[in-house]
């Protein structure tokens, strides 16, 4: 069975999506309708914008989701997961690819999100770090005996697991992690506490957006990273995208359960190749590769 996974933040590349531009008639039409629907021209910083332009959450969110949506689509015939998931961010373009959400809606939603994140993230300082070579249990219990607010974030892959917080509680919870035996333990070049209780404010000015929003029927199953389980459900599907906001990423425990499932071969759509490295190290023997065109 093939599972059709989407990145999130981070996987953003300066000049991204212009070949697809380029090259597909249905591509420049979707990228032109999106222009319309943000109300500014956001396939100039996606092909000529610098790097640093492309990491404002605010351009970087919709950017990323709109590489994978737009790809998905001028795939064609090629395009036929069985089930589909996305890390974070990517939970959006798989509710597009999998027919639970439209384009135009998932797009507005993604620059809602992107704008009542970088909200929350102004409104308190706080960061997100990485802990390598721990086992899960370890950073969670450094993270529970810190004073203030630190918590683990996302699953990324046995061995690798992102925290987030408040920056001094960060700070210190890196130090613990690395007296604990941790191979690295480092602060990540991000704006905010994404999936902490810091992004309380913009879970709540989401949830009214998500709620306020035409779902359906899927075609096939998504795994969401609050549940980790197969959801068809549009309700179920609304409810935990609405918690994936203050709730971790749980990405390790997703992959398991769609190779439970039958997942034999995953297929990264959007920019970079960062989940299938991932996917190969929670299940080394599936297949993976990147869609293309």
């Amino acid at each position: 069975m093939n599972a059709y996974v989407f990145p999130g933040q981070g996987a953003q590349f300066v000049g991204m999506g212009l070949d697809l531009y380029e090259s597909n008639a249905e591509a420049q039409e979707l990228f032109e309708r999106a222009n319309e629907i943000l109300g500014y021209t956001i396939t100039d910083v996606m092909f000529e914008g610098t790097a640093e332009d492309l990491k404002q959450t605010k351009v970087t969110q919709p950017a990323i989701f709109l590489h994978s949506v737009i790809l998905g689509k001028a795939m064609g015939n090629n395009f036929k997961p069985d089930m589909v998931a996305g890390h974070s961010l990517g939970e959006f373009s798989a509710l597009v690819a999998n027919g639970a959400l439209n384009f135009e809606d998932g797009l507005k939603l993604v620059s809602q999100r992107a704008m009542a994140m970088q909200k929350a993230c102004e409104l308190k300082p706080s960061t997100m770090a990485v802990a390598l070579g721990l086992d899960d249990a370890t950073v969670e219990k450094v993270c529970e005996e810190i004073d203030g607010i630190v918590v683990p974030a996302n699953y990324n892959c046995p061995g690798q697991l992102v925290i987030s917080g408040e920056i001094e509680a960060v700070n210190l919870a890196c130090e613990k992690l690395k007296e604990a035996g941790a191979r690295r333990a480092m602060v990540l070049p991000v704006g905010g506490a994404f999936h902490s209780p810091l992004m309380e404010p913009a879970r709540e000015e989401l949830a009214k957006a998500i709620e306020n929003t035409q779902f359906n029927q899927p075609n096939c199953p998504i795994y969401q990273n609050v549940s980790t389980a197969a959801v068809s459900n549009p309700e179920e599907i609304q409810k935990n995208l609405i918690a994936q906001l203050t709730a971790p990423v749980k990405w390790t425990q997703s992959v398991q359960n769609m190779v439970k499932d039958g997942a034999t071969r995953f297929v990264e759509v959007g920019p970079g190749k960062v989940l299938q490295g991932l996917v190969k190290k929670i299940e080394p023997s599936v297949e993976t590769e990147s869609g293309t065109v």
